[in-house]
């Protein structure tokens, strides 16, 4: 495989190259930084990208938006994060890139690889388009989007209403269905495209936007 590594760790950036190398494949960039980073997957469009979260300059999360940038550069460029942090928000995002059959991500913990043939095995699936995450990188993401979920405002009766617009049902099946008035319906899907943020728009389109975000639960 052609291999881009991006790590400001230099001991570690080397020695993956030599691993990288010793098993056949052809590291074609070897960077620090997020911007080379990017660079060099549009220069090369590697089979792979091995990528750390975080690079200069302000060692946080420069690795991951650089990946995400490198994804939307350069669509289904397969991308494993390895690193030693768990950066939720932007590995959401990177995730988010692999929707419509993207190409391949992984997120590996480092001090968690216990073997190097893990690790290999585990870039060859990346770079065959599939999708490798450390059950720590798992738990973090899903423990946030509860967090964040804003279906978690909705009240029972708004929750319940919801489900029944996610079978295509009108406010006055709905009203039958729960033995309420139609108004108060009217009401119940008012404060569901509140609660959930929707953008004035045809109350169509809301709908439709508040049954993906049902779904999506």
């Amino acid at each position: 495989m052609r291999i881009v590594i991006a790590d400001d760790a230099v001991l570690l950036r080397e020695g993956l190259v030599r691993l990288l190398t010793e098993c056949g494949h052809e590291v074609v960039a070897a960077v620090a930084d997020g911007e080379a980073l990017v660079a060099a997957v549009v220069a090369h469009r590697p089979d792979v990208s091995i990528v750390d979260v975080r690079m200069p300059p302000s060692h946080t999360d420069e690795g991951l938006r650089a990946a995400v940038e490198a994804r939307r550069l350069v669509p289904r460029t397969p991308i494993l994060v390895l690193s030693q942090y768990v950066e939720v928000s932007y590995a959401d995002d990177l995730l988010a890139t692999t929707g419509g059959g993207g190409g391949g991500i992984g997120y590996l913990l480092k001090d968690r690889v216990a073997a190097i043939d893990e690790f290999l095995d585990a870039l060859d699936r990346v770079a065959a388009g599939g999708t490798v995450l450390d059950p720590e990188v798992v738990g973090q993401l899903f423990a946030r989007r509860r967090r964040d979920d804003p279906l978690r405002e909705l009240t029972p009766r708004e929750r319940e209403v919801l489900a029944l617009m996610a079978e295509g049902r009108s406010n006055t099946a709905i009203a039958r269905t729960l033995v309420v008035t139609d108004g108060a319906v009217e009401k119940h899907v008012r404060n569901i495209f509140t609660k959930l943020q929707l953008p004035p728009d045809t109350e169509q389109h809301r709908r439709v936007l508040a049954v993906l975000a049902y779904l999506r639960n």
